[in-house]
């Protein structure tokens, strides 16, 4: 969990490449529902209709989606990959506690709650603002690649070789304005909730070096 731009897919795609774990991405999942070509142009739930052209529309604005709509997509990728036999780690997902009081006890459920182990990037809204507006992703599998002195003259990804490429419309500085508050207003209010839930949220600063984030993950990860 975290801010934007505070790190998640470059920590989650480190940590499953260090640990075997399967990356899976709510973003990702969202575009390539935005982005199907065929299928269903909506989703029913408990009798209403979710359309993907409105939800798109709202994720444009930097808005949250309709809070059912992303669980079910979540939960359905979620059960295929337990079923397929994957253990998995997500980066920014669930976004708010009416996914998470949804999204939570299937992870029990599925895992059991012993084994689910929770991050919280903590970061200041202005270096959410820096990374996002200058980050980049591959284009072939969407890795992020986080700004740094390090990586700003990048143009290949280090991990897949494509292009790195701009997010256009998410990762513009008033549209991650947009997307801080609600993080601040839907997505905070989930440590309340994870806590109650017995489930134990360690704090990591988020303002460090990308190394340095990780290895006090991975610290973390192994207590």
């Amino acid at each position: 969990m975290g801010p934007p731009g505070s790190g998640k897919g470059t920590q989650a795609e480190l940590i499953a490449e260090k640990t075997d774990l399967y990356h899976l991405e709510s973003s990702e999942v969202l575009e390539e529902s935005f982005n199907q070509k065929k299928g269903p142009k909506f989703i029913k739930i408990e009798g209403k209709k979710y359309y993907f052209s409105e939800e798109k529309n709202i994720w444009h604005k930097g808005i949250l989606c309709s809070a059912p709509f992303v669980a079910q997509l979540i939960k359905d990728r979620v059960e295929k990959l337990f079923l397929m036999g994957e253990n998995l780690i997500f980066s920014g997902n669930p976004r708010s506690l009416a996914e998470a009081k949804t999204f939570i006890p299937l992870l029990e459920k599925l895992y059991g709650a012993g084994n689910i182990k929770i991050f919280l990037l903590k970061q200041k809204s202005e270096t959410s603002i820096i990374r996002n507006s200058r980050r980049k992703i591959c284009q072939l599998l969407r890795h992020p690649i986080l700004y740094s002195k390090g990586t700003m003259d990048l143009k290949y990804c280090p991990l897949d070789g494509s292009r790195l490429i701009r997010r256009k419309g998410l990762d513009d500085p008033e549209i991650i304005k947009v997307r801080l508050e609600e993080y601040k207003e839907r997505t905070l209010p989930m440590v309340d909730f994870i806590k109650r839930e017995g489930l134990k949220i360690t704090e990591i600063n988020a303002e460090n070096s990308v190394a340095k984030v990780f290895g006090n993950i991975m610290k973390a990860m192994t207590r």
